[in-house]
């Protein structure tokens, strides 16, 4: 099983668990998660949700091994829920969230971010948005939710240049709450978790509803504008060089594609 769950003081800790492919999701992984948010959003016995990840990655994103498969392979079969059913969940989740970023995050490993109630990150991590460097759009409400965050510069930065950003990079742009050290994480995490699960239930639900409500509009109609542009880049020539690149293990050249690309 690629997620490990675990309950404790009205704890769900939900931990990706691929630590060989860095946690990245591919569609099992995407379905297994999706499945366990929404279970533990009608869990009556459930009141905070903290994700981590195991081995040195909180998670690499999406599978680009499947990326290629998709973009190429006419006989692809995606899973249940896949990538927009884990956002749904993120958005529908009523009850608070907390990360605990333990390692290298790209991608939704990334963006998952934007729908934390709570985000610790270990000084050691590291956190990406690839997406200009894979030729593509980004993704999970996060060209909305990031400049809400991080304010327009920081967020485009995040956004449009595909750099790496350190720990200390995060907690000062306001992507994460806290830095803590590796040994000392996730401990932390699950401390402010359960200080938090120790309240009711009710509460925490309606004071989550009443901070998120105002943007579901903004989440809704930046998630429609996404995947649009997603669809119309996925598997077009600067998504085919990068996967190309990535297979062959090396850099990708985006100076010869057709104009405009």
């Amino acid at each position: 099983m690629s997620l490990r769950i675990e309950d404790r003081h009205r704890v769900r800790t939900l931990t990706l668990d691929r630590p060989d492919a860095l946690n990245a999701f591919d569609e099992a992984l995407y379905d297994a998660t999706t499945e366990a948010l929404r279970a533990a959003a009608d869990d009556p016995g459930v009141a905070v949700v903290l994700l981590t990840g195991s081995g040195r990655a909180f998670s690499a994103g999406t599978d680009l091994v499947e990326m290629h498969a998709r973009a190429t392979d006419p006989g692809f079969v995606p899973g249940v829920h896949g990538f927009l059913g884990l956002v749904d969940a993120l958005v529908e989740l009523p009850k608070p969230l907390v990360c605990a970023v333990n390692g290298v995050g790209l991608g939704i490993g990334a963006t998952i971010l934007g729908f934390a109630d709570l985000a610790f990150m270990s000084s050691t991590a590291r956190l990406k948005c690839p997406f200009t460097s894979l030729g593509v759009a980004p993704e999970a409400a996060s060209s909305y939710l990031l400049p809400r965050l991080l304010g327009r510069q920081d967020a485009a930065w995040v956004l449009l240049s595909a750099e790496w950003i350190s720990a200390d990079q995060a907690r000062e742009m306001g992507l994460v709450w806290r830095v803590c050290e590796p040994d000392e994480l996730l401990a932390e995490a699950r401390r402010h978790a359960e200080l938090l699960a120790a309240r009711p239930i009710s509460s925490l639900v309606a004071v989550k509803r009443a901070m998120t409500a105002p943007l579901r509009s903004g989440i809704d109609a930046a998630r429609e504008r996404e995947n649009a542009a997603f669809g119309a880049l996925m598997g077009g020539p600067a998504n085919l060089e990068a996967l190309a690149a990535f297979a062959e293990g090396r850099e990708p050249d985006f100076t010869n594609l057709p104009p405009g690309w």
